[in-house]
């Protein structure tokens, strides 16, 4: 078993130390495929408040999750940064059949049980992807849980994809969207063109609300780090709704399965519906929504007050 290692050994790919003391750990995880191994990092300590936070994706790193070390130490909560397999500070295979839900909920079980994490302190937190992430690990394994966060993650991939084609999608400059579609459609992804359209007319409406040169750090590194190996073949090509494996996931009607107490995070620009956010919370048997109004899917980033408010009270209320 990989031990953890004091902040000197560890270096990121630049060469630089690690940005904050705490204990970076590769852990072995089994798949269908071999053997690898997954980064995680814990800061804190406490015994009865343990969060483990999934990013989102598929394919992306903890990096953009970096705003919890402003919030969630003074709050007292231990966690623990996690770059799922085939993200940028793991093992990266080149083997798409390991890129499915079942598997990566499997990997979630694994490090949970190499980090200790129990019933009596565990608190499974998923962001966007993330957030598929956690409802499926809570139906599969929510005996092992205290609690659990769903954070800019809609229960049904098809109800996403209805929002992008009726809110989004219509408030956008519409001379810009068929630029985009038309990319989109001759497979023209990389085209710097694309990029250019969708952060000026979608990036910096609804994920990331700052000007583009006030992107923090964390997120500029996050966004460069992607794995378009995982994230094209799940999530699909567009930025505007899902195409790939995870286009008919929906889980709605087996929210009422989650007995655990669960908060649901949601934001006002976000690309994900927060009224379907709402009606979430409400299915869940120990449910709460708590809502960022200057938000978007990054609501982590650009609404971080209020983000971390709700969040760090619902936590203690456990």
């Amino acid at each position: 078993m990989a031990d953890y290692l004091d902040t000197a050994d560890y270096l990121d790919t630049s060469g630089r130390p690690d940005r904050i003391a705490g204990g970076v750990r590769r852990i072995p995880v089994t798949t269908p495929s071999g053997d690898f191994t997954v980064w995680t990092k814990r800061f804190g300590n406490n015994p009865d408040l343990k969060l483990l936070l999934l990013h989102g994706g598929p394919g992306a790193t903890h990096e953009y999750l970096e705003p919890c070390d402003s919030f969630l130490p003074a709050a007292g909560v231990e966690y623990y940064y996690f770059d799922q397999l085939g993200s940028f500070y793991s093992d990266q295979p080149d083997d798409p059949s390991l890129w499915e839900v079942e598997r990566f909920v499997d990997e979630v079980e694994q490090v949970r049980r190499a980090l200790g994490l129990t019933p009596d302190d565990f608190v499974l937190y998923g962001q966007s992807w993330g957030g598929v992430l956690a409802i499926e690990y809570a139906l599969a394994h929510q005996e092992q849980l205290k609690g659990l966060v769903i954070s800019n993650m809609m229960a049904s991939i098809p109800a996403y994809n209805r929002y992008a084609e009726e809110v989004i999608m219509p408030r956008m400059h519409q001379d810009a969207l068929a630029e985009i579609k038309r990319l989109e459609a001759a497979g023209e992804t990389n085209d710097p063109a694309y990029e250019a359209l969708l952060m000026e007319h979608h990036y910096v409406r609804h994920v990331c609300r700052l000007p583009v040169e006030e992107w923090p750090d964390p997120v500029v590194r996050g966004f460069a780090h992607i794995n378009p190996a995982i994230y094209v073949p799940m999530q699909g090509p567009s930025e505007l709704g899902a195409s790939g494996k995870l286009s008919q996931w929906d889980r709605t009607a087996d929210l009422e399965r989650i007995e655990v107490p669960t908060l649901v995070v949601g934001a006002e620009h976000d690309t994900m519906d927060p009224a379907h956010l709402r009606w979430m919370a409400k299915q869940l048997p120990r449910g709460r929504y708590h809502h960022c109004p200057n938000g978007s899917h990054l609501a982590i980033v650009d609404d971080q007050e209020t983000y971390f408010a709700g969040l760090v009270d619902f936590l203690k209320g456990l």
